[in-house]
């Protein structure tokens, strides 16, 4: 744990140049009196360090010196698949093997290359969790990955959609982040792999065995079509309706890209008032009734008629409600 302490308090002068005490000591999550420890034991071991005084002073290395002693452990290699994502890295244990990894490579790259690496992390973000919503609590990601990474067989208790908990035997084959929402992607002793929502595990525990992962398994290609049957499964039907121009406006951003793109696809030319006829994928008319609501007056369901008639009972009830007089 020391020896890994001292190579990245040696590669942070080596990445920014002078550094204070306590800059280090924030950086390192120690103490400023651990700092002046693991310098002096640095200038013992011939480390060329010296320190500056005075209230913009700081250690600082020898110009030119340069250490070689970059080597990732198998944990920082891991990492850096998710060098873009560093919130998805700390919820699967991997924050600091992330922030060590890219200590060291960025202590490799030549000077203009590391400048050019700082650049971009100034400039670049990646926040992958859908807006207007809270992060699910998920007690048990942590396990799930450990699992994966040593092909271990695990026993789960699970809430599913209805709420009843059953108990499932799987063998995980791959953890998948969509939309801020965690989902694993386990098979059975016998089924074909399936996906679970991680934060509708209940409890956790290993057992004997290993995993039996299918030659021929790709976590990318499993996900792609079991988004395409998902999305097939929920839109079951169709809605005509008529929208306003801030309704074409507003299916963007409050219904969603798929919607948007349907309406694009299936809209007719605007009539004498600028309102446009377009078909909605619908999941059921109940859920269409929700969806649709959000677009208010800018939206009109000409079919199917049993969607027009809540949508009109709603309107009733709500006229009911204001109108004072």
């Amino acid at each position: 744990m020391r020896a890994s302490r001292l190579l990245s308090l040696l590669l942070l002068l080596q990445n920014r140049g002078r550094m204070s005490a306590p800059a280090l000591a924030a950086e390192l999550e120690v103490s400023v009196r651990t700092v002046y420890r693991d310098v002096e034991s640095l200038g013992a071991a011939g480390v060329p360090i010296y320190a500056d005084r005075g209230p913009a002073g700081g250690y600082q290395l020898l110009d030119g010196y340069r250490t070689r002693l970059t080597g990732l452990t198998s944990d920082e290699a891991d990492s850096l698949f998710l060098a873009g994502v560093p919130g998805p890295a700390a919820e699967l244990g991997l924050g600091g093997a992330l922030a060590a990894a890219q200590l060291k490579l960025t202590a490799a790259l030549p000077a203009e290359l590391r400048d050019r690496a700082s650049r971009v992390g100034e400039r670049f973000h990646l926040d992958a969790p859908g807006w207007f919503r809270d992060a699910e609590d998920t007690p048990f990601l942590s396990d799930l990955a450990t699992a994966l990474w040593r092909d271990q067989r695990i026993a789960v208790r699970y809430r599913r959609w209805g709420h009843d908990e059953v108990d499932r035997l799987l063998d995980p084959l791959g953890l998948v982040l969509k939309a801020g929402v965690w989902y694993l992607v386990a098979g059975g002793p016998t089924g074909a792999p399936r996906t679970y929502r991680v934060s509708r595990v209940l409890s956790l525990r290993t057992c004997p065995g290993r995993t039996h992962r299918p030659p021929d398994f790709s976590l990318a290609e499993f996900w792609r079509t079991r988004s395409a049957e998902l999305r097939a499964a929920l839109w079951r039907a169709e809605a005509t309706v008529r929208l306003s121009p801030r309704g074409l406006e507003l299916v963007p951003v409050l219904l969603g890209q798929l919607e948007a793109r349907a309406v694009a696809e299936s809209a007719g030319e605007p009539a004498g008032d600028g309102w446009v006829t377009a078909t909605l994928p619908i999941e059921s008319t109940r859920h269409a009734e929700s969806v649709l609501l959000r677009l208010g007056a800018d939206v009109e369901v000409l079919a199917p008629p049993e969607l027009r008639e809540r949508l009109a009972a709603v309107a009733r009830a709500l006229v009911a409600r204001y109108d004072s007089s």
